[in-house]
């Protein structure tokens, strides 16, 4: 039998974001604050209205791939070269700093005294697993807080871009390395070389697409409308090769493409068509769709207390960690405090690499209720510190 309840979902969805958006506004915050909040009302952990179904996860990867189709068509490619060397060592700090937090609160915290442990690996391993969790950056958030802001194309703006890309990279990186301990069948050199593939294919992919849009450009200057269905095609095959084939987030495929369409003739006019797209529909289920996988479970004083001291400790050292690496790479403190908060949101991020540790004896359970407390906070509050750290004065 036929259901349609996906349909008042994405109306629920759409009217919720909406509204909380322009109530957060009011507020002086970025309207992406109160589409969060959204699907954490709407969701199990207040009044469990909307749940989450395949529909709406497939629904909101579109989303996100197309948000981070867009930041790549409005980014500046000749200041993200510029930044190339600058964004890598920002990522290393905000790897770095996080990673060692992580260890530490952990190394305090990680005891059967406090907290019940039903995981198979080692307290040393499960202790580096949580700074690696800590080191996932969800860019998502801060890239529709930047184009709400119209700070994307800022130095600033760029360096978080790049070093949101490169942290992807060094996630994968990390989380290999670990995962390999336990399982025997992953490979870190395999996993490299398919890194290295995947932006070496990136570049041939790039120069082919260049060229066949500008034959296009030449040939059907007047309908442009195909250059909307050629472009999307592009970011999404982009996605697809760059998750199924070479084991990098699929984001990063749709921001590479987005990258080699904005230095073409129909950039803005892509852009813009995509803007709609996002803004009305796709940006909002994504937003709501982050809320609608919080679901807080029972915890103890023990766990409530490691909860509290890792989140602070995950919004510092982001900020510390990406703040000293501007710092070296000559960035204002003003811009190096950007760019800290720009990549303190872990979003989804965090929850994926959580779920696949806990499946591999790397977490113990009781550990993922301060980690969803983690998402909640970093994800809430990243876009408001972000506008404040923008702010003039």
């Amino acid at each position: 039998m036929e259901t349609y309840g996906y349909l008042l979902d994405i109306a629920l969805i759409l009217l919720s974001t909406k509204i909380l958006g322009i109530a957060t506004k009011r507020f002086h915050l970025p309207q992406v604050v109160g589409a969060l909040l959204a699907g954490i009302v709407l969701g199990p952990a207040a009044l469990n209205i909307l749940k989450e179904t395949n529909f709406l996860v497939q629904l909101s990867e579109i989303g996100v791939i197309v948000l981070m189709f867009s930041a790549g068509l409005e980014a500046d490619l000749h200041e993200l070269k510029k930044t190339g060397k600058a964004s890598f060592i920002i990522a290393m700090f905000g790897v770095l700093v996080p990673l060692a937090g992580g260890i530490g609160v952990g190394y305090i915290f990680n005891k059967e005294s406090i907290i019940a442990n039903d995981a198979s690996a080692s307290i040393l391993l499960q202790n580096i697993f949580i700074g690696i969790i800590l080191t996932a950056t969800s860019v998502s958030i801060t890239v529709e807080a930047l184009k709400e802001m119209k700070k994307i194309n800022t130095a600033a703006g760029n360096a978080i871009l790049g070093a949101a890309i490169i942290d992807d990279i060094l996630g994968i990186v990390a989380l290999t390395v670990i995962t390999s301990v336990t399982d025997s069948s992953v490979n870190i050199v395999v996993v490299l070389l398919k890194i290295v593939a995947f932006f070496v294919c990136s570049l041939i992919a790039g120069l082919i697409f260049y060229k066949l849009m500008n034959f296009l450009n030449n040939r059907y200057h007047r309908d442009m409308r195909r250059f909307i269905i050629l472009a999307f095609t592009f970011c999404l095959l982009m996605s697809y090769c760059a998750e199924e084939f070479f084991g990098v987030a699929d984001i990063t495929g749709a921001f590479i493409a987005g990258l080699i369409i904005s230095n073409t003739e129909r950039t803005k006019y892509i852009a813009n068509r995509f803007e709609v797209v996002s803004y009305a529909f796709l940006s909002p289920i994504f937003f709501a769709s982050i809320g609608l996988k919080i679901v807080l479970p029972k915890m103890s004083m023990g766990i409530v207390m490691f909860a509290v001291v890792l989140t602070i400790v995950a919004v510092i050292t982001k900020i510390v960690g990406c703040g000293l690496g501007s710092k070296f790479c000559g960035y204002s403190n003003r811009e190096s405090m950007q760019i800290g908060v720009g990549m303190v949101s872990r979003g989804e991020v965090a929850l994926i690499v959580a779920s696949k540790g806990q499946a591999l004896g790397l977490m113990s359970s009781s550990i993922l209720g301060p980690i969803i407390i983690v998402v909640v906070i970093t994800t809430v509050i990243s876009p408001i510190l972000l506008k404040m750290a923008f702010k003039k004065g």
